[in-house]
């Protein structure tokens, strides 16, 4: 379920703001993102796994709030962000 290093570093250089970032919210929203993915099609296959179903329930709040301080501190970078990830909102 986690992300390998190879797809963390890619992420990291697709959405960084500058040459060290490694923890803005659009960083960690990003890697929040593959990780809900990645669970989601877990789950898709193993429909009892109630566990990782509650870890993807925590995963899934955490990226919202991430989302909504991104929404009332840059709005611009929050739009931008949800166009690149493909979120619903």
């Amino acid at each position: 379920m986690s992300l390998s290093k190879e797809k963390k570093k890619e992420l990291i250089e697709k959405f960084k703001i500058h040459e060290k970032d490694t923890g803005s919210p659009a960083v960690q929203i990003a890697l929040l993102t593959e990780r809900i993915n990645s669970l989601t099609e877990h789950l898709k296959t193993y429909k009892k796994d109630y566990h990782s179903r509650e870890g993807l329930l925590k995963l899934v709040g955490q990226r919202r709030r991430l989302l909504n301080y991104l929404k009332t501190y840059n709005s611009g970078k929050y739009k931008e962000l949800i166009k690149q990830l493909d979120l619903r909102r």
